[in-house]
């Protein structure tokens, strides 16, 4: 059986949506070549230079995180 990987969306991230790295909401979606990669907003900030130099693509909503939950949600990023 021949595998396929998913053509990767530009849907609005939903909660549904989880970090990759520890699983907590996804606001960031990183598109590769082979695929993509969500990232809560902590992570894609820490990781941002070395997925900045290998994606084809970046969806970032981390501004809808500080719209949700207020400007104390920037301190947490």
């Amino acid at each position: 059986m021949e595998e396929t990987l998913s053509a990767p969306t530009k849907a609005t991230l939903t909660a549904a949506d989880r970090c990759d790295r520890c699983g907590a909401q996804a606001y960031v979606r990183v598109v590769l070549g082979a695929g993509e990669l969500l990232f809560c907003a902590h992570h894609a900030r820490a990781h941002a230079d070395k997925f900045a130099q290998v994606a084809t693509e970046i969806h970032d909503e981390t501004e809808r995180l500080f719209e949700e939950h207020g400007s104390g949600a920037k301190a947490a990023v």
